[in-house]
């Protein structure tokens, strides 16, 4: 199998296939300096695009695909889906469930790109938001010059953020108590998000309620057209008996 990865579902699976004696590969974009390595064989890289996927899976060396990358790592999950056709390899979405479930989620705004959550934070007024939508999606809070932005992000920016912005380096898990700490001492007047899911992250959502801030959510995108998608282990490890059988 080649699992496409980069997650803490990733890593579960790998470890989980590894114990049930699947030979798999994951497969790590290489972005992080200092990534999470999962148990088992693993490739750091891209392939180049559905050509190069296509030819990875078109030699017989997996017999099937598993798209555990980020929940908005967009390019790459369509990219797996029209690969995983052209190659004619059995293909599966693991995602992680999103935030909709939690009991917070009525009360936020929900918006459907960063462009829209920085106009939102903007008609609330916000002059101390807290971003902690990536890196990679900076471009679009461009114009907060003049703000005392909050930024939290993995990996050291390419180059300075504005003078007024304050960057934190940092990962999760993260624990209430301390982002109850860093809203705190850093004045946060908004939480700007996206609906990544799961328990790594979540902290902020609580400790937002507790200091009443608003926080502002950028849904998740859909899965693309005819692929399937499971949130758990469990659902792969069955998919995948079913699918040797089939």
């Amino acid at each position: 199998m080649l699992l496409l990865g980069g997650t803490a579902e990733a890593r579960a699976l790998a470890a989980a296939l590894v114990a049930a004696g699947v030979d798999v590969v994951s497969s790590l974009a290489g972005r992080v300096s200092r990534p999470r390595m999962p148990v088992g064989e693993v490739r750091v890289g891209g392939f180049g695009g559905v050509p190069g996927l296509v030819h990875a899976l078109g030699d017989g060396a997996f017999t099937h695909l598993v798209d555990a990358t980020h929940p908005f790592a967009l390019r790459m999950t369509a990219n797996a889906g029209a690969a995983a056709d052209e190659a004619g390899v059995p293909c599966l979405r693991l995602a992680r469930p999103g935030w909709r479930e939690h009991p917070d989620a009525a009360s936020w705004l929900w918006v459907d790109d960063y462009d829209a959550a920085r106009e939102r934070a903007e008609e609330l007024g916000a002059v101390r938001p807290f971003i902690t939508t990536g890196r990679q999606t900076l471009e679009h809070y461009a114009a907060w010059d003049d703000r005392g932005v909050v930024l939290r992000i993995v990996e050291p920016l390419e180059v300075p953020a504005p003078s007024r912005w304050t960057v934190l380096l940092d990962r999760g898990p993260f624990e209430v108590e301390n982002e109850l700490a860093l809203m705190r001492e850093h004045g946060v007047d908004v939480v700007l998000t996206k609906d990544s899911g799961g328990d790594y992250t979540a902290a902020k959502l609580t400790a937002a309620r507790h200091v009443g801030l608003p926080v502002v959510v950028v849904r998740r995108p859909t899965v693309p057209a005819g692929m399937a998608e499971v949130s758990s282990v469990d659902a792969v490890l069955t998919w995948l008996g079913t699918s040797a059988q089939g």
